[in-house]
């Protein structure tokens, strides 16, 4: 016999904050029913790993959790749009700013170093 969810919140890790753990719970809830418990746990964890720290998995498992986030994700996404976006630069401009006591760098080029998206893509 499969056994699937029965209490959701048991799955909760002691430092997920609150955020995460809104996400993660959502996902959980809205396939409880779907997957055995097992294997729902995995695909949640995959989600968020993908949607908070931008992990990459195979092909397969991409479009997987791309089709099992539709309705889940997109208000968090769309919250996350009116949060501050944190701007990258190189260590040695950040060092030179500070030195000179300026408030940005004296470059209007961007650094070499990528600025995190605002959301990732599953494709």
């Amino acid at each position: 016999m499969t056994a699937y969810i029965t209490d959701v919140d048991k799955y909760r890790t002691q430092f997920e904050c609150d955020e995460h753990w809104e996400l993660r719970r959502k996902f959980l809830v809205a396939h409880k029913n779907n997957f055995p418990e097992d294997e729902l746990v995995c695909l949640a964890q995959t989600f968020t790993n993908i949607e908070f720290l931008g992990c990459r998995y195979p092909e397969e498992t991409m479009r997987k959790a791309a089709v099992l986030a539709a309705g889940v994700v997109e208000d968090y996404r769309e919250r996350q749009k009116g949060r501050l976006q944190r701007t990258f630069m190189a260590a040695s401009d950040a060092a030179s700013t500070r030195v000179k006591g300026l408030k940005r760098p004296q470059s209007d080029t961007p650094s070499s170093v990528p600025e995190k998206q605002s959301h990732r893509s599953y494709k």
